[in-house]
């Protein structure tokens, strides 16, 4: 036996995937325990209809998918297969849905899986009792297909058993111990099992099991309905059970499979049904399974009435069996990945579907054995990536039934959320109200994408109207705003942006050792950094100030930068990390006429010599007492200044009293991000993620490898000379052809990347977008093409920055 004790609670086929790849890993002294029988366990798994689409805009939760149809398709028990590879067809019975296959069929073929758009007739070809009449298109995915869940499970048991795994039935878990801020064991009704690590794959039962070490985890149990019908006299004789693809119907909420000559129907048109993990029937007391309830006819009459409609071989069969079953649904939609924060040990893999269950497996064992995962980039899937807010029982419930009415919408990048809004307001909401900010939500936050005051500033400038897409949640006062920056002096609520204070006589050596730049130096320097995994891989960029001897503040990215930083604490208590967001505010004060705003308004000096590029001060502005920092993250003269949130309102005023005279204007975040861009500034988590190097993303500037040691160094050392692709500024010639995002780029007919973040440049007059290239092709003048729903946009490969490449603006 070798590694430590591991218990994991749960046996369907997340638990039984985990305990597979763990135990392949090396990791033999494995204990799973499930309350129900196995290999079904009476979870989700139970019941589940296996239907695997792997086409998503996440790139990770595809790469999950893409390892699950692998890994399944390799599995049988006793010949029997557990996958069955017969594709997936999505089709449109609605313009609107045949533009999204196309835009659909982009992210697939951006991550690498083969698709095919299909012509009705195609349609048709493949699925013969689909209405020709009722369809406008399809997407076909050959390698989709049926996964058999239970089937999988004990294909997974036994390759695990065969290590020395043992998998205990019948054993219901009533507590985890834990002992000075560590798990010791788990509690059963048939006994106590000591443990060093334990992970919970309870799936809908998750959120109680989370609860005993005191993890509030965001995930709420939906019932779904499924339907089977008796036999369609179309598919008499058919003695496989499964031929044609599996099928979905968006436009309609449904998907439909074969089970020989009948038919299954998923439905997520009806009203949400949530369930307490605390109201699941046991194993024993549930009439079939506790995964699932009643099936409820009126709830599927529309589903019923539409199946007919898009397959009429179905008129002459009728609905036999019904189920509303529960699955697993959060506030994003992401699964729930990752150690607790609070209980060492504690670690929990939640809120994921068969489609990606393998994967899942994979990424955290990986993540266990190895201290970081390999294989997948896991930002999106980390169970600490929520602010406080959005762990509340209201939110959860709230986004968490939004998320299952929205599963098959068609939702643009830039979409507002839906309730509980608004929940974060800087202190300038009311001002910004007063000029008709149009807010979009980050975080929880109100954040303007532009002002309506701002209006009378489109007259006269050269602001072209992008494609109907891309003007969604868009407006021209975001040109008119943007150029306004680069003219004059424009204010910027940052805010949102996520700002930690780390302190202590050990803060020094603490930070040196996580981040890749020298932080180290004079109080007021300001430094960019990153902060990297053992792998070398990006897990953050941050700005590091140092504000006084033994006092940083921190400029991060999110919650997760917290939790990386809070893990890494010294055990001697030398050193404190607190987030200071809520207490505080910043507002960017950016462009040529900043220092004719601001040097009126105090008695410190801001010349270039007096605060130079990257260095901090504490002022005093009028009578609010700030930390200046000579940043600009949209490249122009000017400062984020920083107060405490009960003077916000009142920095903003005066601020806003100097600016305005000399033609400043208030700013949003379109205008900020089509700037960002024109300066060639990366964004974490769109750009540049754990999967990528600082040398790829174009950040290797960041890094002092001449320096003591961080956390990655030695890995970087490694992957310095081998960079074999590169995040690369494309620019757009054709002022209608913005792009947005996640789009594959071509090489000729051949799909060699994808596009991170996009914008108009309103300085440079073209389009831009950053993406992901081979290193051969990330060289200036290499033409390719963007794949745009059913276009292909032309650009080119651009030196960067395209904007003030000398820097004599920001440093003017």
């Amino acid at each position: 036996m070798a590694g430590p004790r591991v218990v994991i609670i749960g046996a369907g086929v997340v638990g039984a995937a985990l305990a597979d790849e763990i135990s392949a890993r090396g990791w033999t002294e494995v204990t799973v325990v499930d309350q129900g029988p196995l290999p079904a366990t009476g979870g989700s798994s139970s019941h589940a209809p296996g239907l695997v689409f792997q086409t998503n805009p996440s790139k990770t939760m595809t790469e999950l998918a893409r390892y699950t149809v692998e890994k399944f398709c390799s599995l049988d028990v006793d010949g029997e297969p557990c996958f069955l590879q017969v594709g997936g067809l999505e089709v449109a019975t609605s313009p609107e849905r045949l533009a999204e296959l196309h835009r659909r069929h982009g992210w697939i073929t951006a991550w690498g899986i083969e698709a095919r758009l299909l012509t009705p007739d195609e349609c048709v070809a493949k699925h013969p009792l689909v209405d020709r009449d009722k369809v406008l298109g399809g997407l076909l995915v050959p390698t989709d297909g049926l996964a058999k869940a239970v089937l999988a499970v004990e294909a997974q048991i036994r390759r695990a058993t065969g290590r020395g795994v043992r998998f205990l039935a019948r054993h219901e878990v009533l507590d985890v111990r834990q002992s000075e801020g560590r798990v010791t064991a788990v509690v059963t009704d048939q006994g106590e099992i000591p443990a060093d690590v334990v992970v919970c794959c309870a799936g809908i039962w998750g959120p109680r099991i989370a609860r005993m070490v005191g993890m509030n985890l965001p995930l709420t149990p939906l019932a779904h309905q499924l339907a089977w019908t008796g036999p369609v006299p179309a598919l008499a004789g058919q003695t496989e059970e499964a031929v044609r693809p599996i099928l979905r119907h968006q436009d309609a909420d449904l998907y439909y499979r074969d089970r020989f000559d009948g038919i299954g129907i998923g439905y997520y048109g009806h009203r949400p049904m949530p369930v307490s993990a605390d109201d699941i029937l046991s194993v024993d007391e549930a009439e079939e399974m506790p995964s699932v309830l009643k099936f409820t006819e009126e709830d599927f009459e529309d589903a019923w009435t539409e199946t007919q409609s898009l397959l009429p071989a179905t008129k002459e069969a009728k609905v036999e069996e019904g189920i509303n079953g529960l699955f697993s649904f959060t506030t994003d939609g992401y699964p729930l990945l990752g150690e607790s924060p609070d209980v060492k040990g504690f670690w929990v893999a939640e809120a994921v579907w068969v489609t990606h269950s393998a994967g899942v497996g994979r990424a955290v064992a990986e993540w266990l054995v190895d201290g970081y995962c390999s294989s997948f980039d896991l930002h999106e899937c980390d169970v600490n990536r929520f602010e406080p807010h959005q762990l509340s029982p209201e939110y959860v419930l709230a986004r968490d039934c939004q998320n299952f009415v929205e599963v098959y919408d068609i939702l643009h990048p830039l979409q507002p959320s839906g309730k509980p809004r608004p929940i974060r307001t800087s202190p300038f909401y009311a001002r910004q109200q007063d000029h008709g900010a149009f807010f979009l939500e980050a975080n929880g936050w109100e954040r303007p994408q532009w002002y309506e005051a701002n209006a009378g500033l489109v007259e006269g400038r050269d602001i072209p109207t992008p494609n109907d897409w891309a003007a969604r949640y868009w407006s021209p006062v975001v040109g008119a705003e943007a150029q306004a920056t680069r003219e004059k002096v424009a204010l910027y609520d940052m805010t949102a942006l996520k700002r930690l204070e780390v302190s202590g006589p050990g803060a020094a050596d603490f930070l040196e050792g996580l981040v890749t730049g020298k932080v180290a130096k004079s109080v007021g320097s300001v430094t960019y950094t990153l902060l990297l995994d053992a792998d070398g891989g990006i897990r953050s960029d941050i700005t590091v100030a140092r504000l006084a001897r033994d006092r940083f503040q921190v400029g991060a990215n999110g919650n997760l930068d917290l939790d990386w930083f809070t893990r890494h604490l010294p055990a001697e208590g030398t050193v404190q990390v607190r987030d200071i967001t809520a207490g505080t505010c910043c507002i960017g004060l950016w462009g040529p006429l900043a220092r004719e705003v601001l040097q009126p308004l105090t008695d410190a000096d801001f010349s270039n010599e007096g605060l130079k590029y990257f260095r901090a001060k504490h002022a005093h502005i009028g009578s609010v007492p700030v930390t200046a920092m000579r940043l600009s993250y949209v490249g122009e003269l000017g400062w984020e200044l920083y107060t405490t949130a009960d003077q916000g309102l009142k920095l903003w005023d005066t601020l806003w009293a100097a600016a305005e005279p000399l033609g400043g204007v208030i700013a949003g975040r379109g205008a900020f991000n089509s700037l960002r861009l024109e300066k060639g500034y990366r964004s974490f988590g769109t750009d540049m993620t754990y999967e990528h190097d600082p040398y790829e993303a174009g950040v290797g500037f960041a890094v002092r490898l001449d320096k003591g040691d961080f956390t990655g160094r030695a890995a970087l050392e490694r992957r310095k000379a081998d960079v074999r692709r590169r995040l690369s500024c494309l620019t757009i010639e054709d002022p209608a052809a913005v792009v947005m995002g996640k789009e594959p780029v071509y090489d000729g007919e051949r799909a060699v990347g994808y596009v991170t973040s996009a914008a108009y440049g309103y300085t440079i007059g073209k389009g831009i977008a950053y993406a992901w290239l081979p290193a051969e092709l990330a060289v200036p003048g290499t033409a390719v093409r963007i794949g745009y729903f059913d276009q292909r946009v032309e650009a080119v490969v651009a030196e960067e920055p395209l904007f003030d490449p000398s820097m004599s603006r920001l440093r003017g």
